[in-house]
Order: C-alpha cells, then sequence, then structure tokens
C-alpha cells in the first residue's frame, strides 16, 4: 500500500527562512504559488490514501450497549429474555437493553436485525417461531438461514396444554373433539400470531382431530392466552410458562398434554395418546439467540461463551424451569445445523398438517 505523504507543520514554502526578497516580491509569490500547488496536491493524495485505508478497530467488543431485539411482547421469547439479560449484562460489563418489536408474527423485528450492522451490538431472541414461518409466509424480506448467524439455543418448552376457559362445557379431550366437530360448532382457537409454532401445532390438531377450528391470532402469547380466559375464543394451545399459573389459579382448564410423558406439576392431565390422539407429541418450541450474517466469529465465540455460563447458573437455572422452560446452551456449529434440520421438519408438518403458505 502506498505510504500517506507527510505534511509538516512548517506553514512557510520550503527553503524559506526568511524574506530575503521581501514578502510582496515577484520571487517570492511565485515561490509561494508553487508551494500551495504542491500542498494542494498531497492533501488530494492523502485523502485518497485515506479513503482506501481499512477501517480501523474500535476497540475490544463489546465498548457499548447491546440491544437485544426481541420480536413479540409478552410470551415466551420476552420472558427468556428477561431471565438472562442481567447476567449477560454482568458477564459483558455492557448493558443489554431489550428492544420489544413485536408485528407480523416476529417477521418486522427479525428484518430489523437481518439488516442490522454486523457488529454485535444488535442481536435477536426469538421462539422457533423464527424457523416454522418460511414454511407458512411465501415472502420473507430475509432468508431464514443466509441473512442470520445461530449464537446459541436457550431454552426449550416443556411441551404445551390444550386449555379452554373453566365454563367449557368440555371435560375430556374426547368430549372437546366431539363437541367441535358437530355442525352448529363455532370453534376457534388462539395463537400469538400467524406462521408460529403454535398455529402450526394448531393446526396440526386440527389435522389429526378431524377439526376445522378458526385460528385467530393475537399480538404475543400474552394477549393470546388473556382471549382464551376471556372467552373470545374456545381454546389455545399454550406453552408451560402461560399455562402453569392461570390452571393452578383456576382461570383456565386443562385437557390434555403434548409430551410422551405428563407435565411435571400436572400429574392429572392426560398426554394426548392417553386422551385419544395417538400421533400428536410436540414439543412447544424453542428459544434461540441470533446475530446478523457477517457478525465476527470472536463476537460469536464471546456471546455463546458467556450465555453458556449464564445458562449455567443455578439461579437462572431454576428460574427457567420454574417457568416451564428447560435451558439447553450448545455451539454455534451445533445450533447452526439444529436450525437448518428444524426448518425442514416444520416445513414437513405443514405439509402433514395440509398448510400453504400464505
Amino acid at each position: 500500500m502506498k505510504a500517506a505523504p507527510t505534511i509538516t507543520q512548517d506553514a512557510r514554502p520550503p527553503g524559506a527562512t526568511g524574506h530575503p526578497s521581501g514578502p510582496g516580491s515577484a520571487p517570492a509569490v511565485a515561490q509561494a504559488r508553487a508551494w500551495c500547488s504542491r500542498l494542494a496536491a498531497a492533501c488530494a493524495i492523502g485523502l485518497a490514501w485515506a479513503g482506501t485505508a481499512p477501517a480501523q478497530p474500535t476497540g475490544p467488543w463489546p465498548s457499548r450497549t447491546i440491544r437485544l431485539i426481541v420480536p413479540a411482547t409478552t410470551g415466551g421469547p420476552d420472558t427468556v429474555a428477561r431471565v438472562l439479560g442481567p447476567s449477560l449484562s454482568a458477564t459483558l460489563g455492557q448493558a443489554v437493553v431489550i428492544d420489544n418489536r413485536p408485528g407480523a408474527n416476529g417477521i418486522l423485528g427479525a428484518d430489523l436485525v437481518a439488516k442490522a450492522t454486523p457488529d454485535g451490538y444488535t442481536l435477536m431472541l426469538y421462539s422457533s417461531g423464527f424457523v416454522v414461518a418460511p414454511a407458512m409466509v411465501k415472502k420473507l424480506p430475509y432468508d431464514t438461514e443466509r441473512d442470520f448467524t445461530p449464537v446459541a439455543n436457550l431454552a426449550s418448552n416443556l411441551g404445551v396444554m390444550l386449555v379452554v376457559h373453566p365454563s367449557h362445557p368440555a371435560r375430556t379431550l374426547a368430549e372437546f373433539i366431539n363437541q367441535s366437530r358437530r355442525a352448529d360448532a363455532n370453534v376457534s382457537y388462539a395463537s400469538p400470531g400467524i406462521g408460529n409454532t403454535l398455529h402450526l401445532l394448531g393446526e396440526l390438531f386440527n389435522s389429526q382431530a378431524g377439526l376445522r377450528m378458526t385460528h385467530v391470532p393475537y399480538k404475543g402469547g400474552g394477549p393470546a392466552v388473556a382471549a382464551v380466559m376471556g372467552g373470545e375464543v374456545s381454546a389455545m394451545l399454550a406453552p408451560m410458562q402461560l399455562a402453569a399459573s392461570n390452571l393452578r389459579g383456576g382461570k383456565l382448564r386443562a385437557l390434555a398434554y403434548s409430551m410422551s410423558e405428563r407435565a411435571p406439576g400436572f400429574p392429572d392431565v392426560p398426554t394426548m395418546r392417553e386422551a385419544g390422539l395417538p400421533d400428536y407429541v410436540a414439543d412447544g418450541g424453542w428459544f434461540g439467540l441470533f446475530a446478523p450474517a457477517g457478525t465476527p466469529a470472536d463476537v460469536i465465540g464471546r456471546l455463546n461463551t458467556e450465555v453458556r455460563r449464564a445458562l449455567a447458573e443455578p439461579a437462572v437455572r431454576e428460574r427457567l424451569a420454574s417457568l416451564g422452560f428447560g435451558p439447553v446452551g450448545d455451539t454455534p456449529e451445533h445450533f447452526k445445523a439444529f436450525v437448518s434440520e428444524e426448518i425442514r421438519r416444520y416445513g414437513a408438518m405443514a405439509r402433514l398438517a395440509g398448510i400453504e403458505a400464505e
């Protein structure tokens, strides 16, 4: 690379130690004009050199606040972010600010991250709805695999409960299905939005139970479960962190659980298999941390290390478990492969349920 020209601080023309011919003499003026021309050329060369020089590092990462975009309001992603946020702030030595950006089932928030500068200061924490979207939405404004760098799988949902309002006449899954099949039945189910994991699980339930429940999307898991409690919709496949406290408080009633074994703390609620749907086994999805594609590998590595350290803290693990989450924590390489496989898996589930991307 051509060296940048050196410009001295001496404001006189080269070789001038005084004004032997007088400051206004012709030789002095000519000499000054020639020097100014050379100075202008040197400045131009210097500017051109500076324009082609690589950007200088701004110091070790992180040196300022980190923005953690959560494409939801209340519910799983926000809860996980608020449990992990303080630990990450402490170990990274910088504030981690949660920026809730709901809309279009997380697509708006994800698009912000996809288009952000890949410097480690804009991240995304979102649910597995992120990898369900390609099977449900025809034209995403980003490529789910190409435009993001997976950092770590943080936590998993411990299954979902099929819940109804306590006044619902059905006391069992079989009764719910039979009543919902009546010609005059007006049955609906809530989800946190179009194209998310719970939407897909609802359509899978429709397919396997032989129902045509109407999907009613809400802006987040909190508003969706509130709609069931308020009688706006008939049912919801609710993750445990939304269902558990409301079940214990008598605000909801559970008819069946989606995992292969009964839910911890709810031994009286049968699994879907036990209740009459032998092929319905599903977890409630997961929650992961992502960065824009192109984020430096050392930043991804540092983030992953601190995330796994936080997930190893007993207080964090206990808090997540009490809310219905299973702490995970894996490597970026493992999470990247997992995300790719999940995109294919949810795509196959969508086809099985007869769902076409809209």
